[in-house]
């Protein structure tokens, strides 16, 4: 940390004061005793004992589906549409996939977003509010039967009535 001090005050940034307070923060939160490190390591050593770890990921083009092998001849395979973080990236971001050191998460540098390989095997593919809303999403999108009538109803009576500006 102090050669990034020195070498910031050596700079010809503006805000020195508001970066020093900032490496100051830190210093201070992001303290960890060496009990706390070693449980964490102990809590890693767990989780990858319990269960399968990422051996190999890749995106495949051709069906638009990760592909993620845990081991075993066994290969976890799904849409990133489907997963919170992912549902709107681009090819190139997909294909620059890395798994974790633990191999318990896969890591998409380009997307900044991180996926634990724990739950995506338990199918939690975001968080709740996410899930909510996708489903929302694309419940609001269905078509049926029913949902035409009473389209076509409405359609009859004059369509939605207009919201009142205030």
């Amino acid at each position: 940390m102090d050669f990034l001090v020195k070498h910031y005050l050596s700079s010809k940034c503006r805000s020195k004061r508001a970066w020093l307070t900032c490496v100051e923060n830190g210093k201070r939160s992001m303290a960890i005793t060496k009990t706390e490190f070693g449980a964490a390591n102990r809590r890693g050593r767990e989780a990858r004992r319990a269960g399968p770890v990422a051996q190999a990921a890749r995106y495949d083009g051709r069906v638009r589906r990760l592909i993620v092998n845990i081991g075993a001849g066994v290969d976890l395979v799904f849409d990133p549409k489907r997963v919170e973080g992912l549902e709107s990236a681009t090819l190139t971001a997909l294909k620059h996939v890395e798994i974790t050191p633990s191999g318990l998460g896969l890591h998409f540098p380009l997307l900044d977003a991180d996926i634990y390989l724990p739950a995506l095997l338990e199918g939690v593919l975001g968080s709740q509010k996410w899930i909510a809303a996708e489903m929302g999403r694309r419940g609001g999108s269905v078509t049926s039967k029913v949902k035409a009538q009473a389209s076509r109803e409405n359609g009859k009576l004059g369509g939605r009535p207009r919201r009142k500006v205030s």
